[in-house]
């Protein structure tokens, strides 16, 4: 392993790991760092998540999902000693990079990552993809079919095409008043 230096100071790493185990690997790393005294060298551990709100069988749920899942993100000096507590803690497959050498993050993309983070609204997670067709379960359009032809998570809501008079008419609802086909 060739020798680990700092000539880049302080910076953003991200580290893989086991899918699904990102936070046991932040809290382990957490630890590691108090008990191996590197807080002077390893600053902050985060597994990036956001709230989104998800729409699923009629109900709405918020929930925090992981913006990266696999990722956990490192606030580091990197030496032969920070890079040894990092990459041998249980369930790190390794550091994002060219071979044994951590590459660092774009201090933007951490400051866009951070601030998406902090959101106080929620986004919309829809399980609906455009092409589905779908019935409406709710509404003046109750009991119509359509097919999706716009999902807006942005917004929470889906335009539908529906059969009017005839002709296919563009209607936009709320994905909780549609049920899949």
């Amino acid at each position: 392993m060739p020798k680990q230096t700092s000539e880049f100071g302080r910076n953003w790493y991200a580290v893989h790991t086991y899918s699904g185990y990102e936070d046991a690997v932040a809290r382990n790393l957490r630890q590691r760092v108090e008990t191996m005294d590197m807080e002077d060298k390893i600053f902050a551990v985060i597994v990036p998540t956001e709230k989104r709100i998800l729409i699923k069988g009629g109900k709405r749920k918020t929930v925090e999902e992981k913006i990266y899942p696999g990722y956990v993100l490192i606030d580091m000096v990197v030496t032969d000693d920070s890079w040894f507590v990092v990459r041998n803690t249980p369930r790190v497959t390794g550091f994002v990079g060219a071979g044994v050498v951590p590459s660092p993050l774009d201090q933007s993309e951490v400051d866009m990552l951070l601030s998406r983070m902090g959101e106080a609204e929620p986004r919309h997670k829809i399980n609906i993809v455009r092409g589905d067709n779908v019935r409406i379960t709710d509404g003046p359009f109750k009991e119509m079919e359509g097919k999706v032809e716009e999902v807006d998570e942005d917004r929470g809501k889906i335009k539908v095409l529906i059969s009017l008079f005839g002709r296919e008419t563009p209607v936009e609802i709320d994905p909780l008043q549609t049920k899949k086909l």
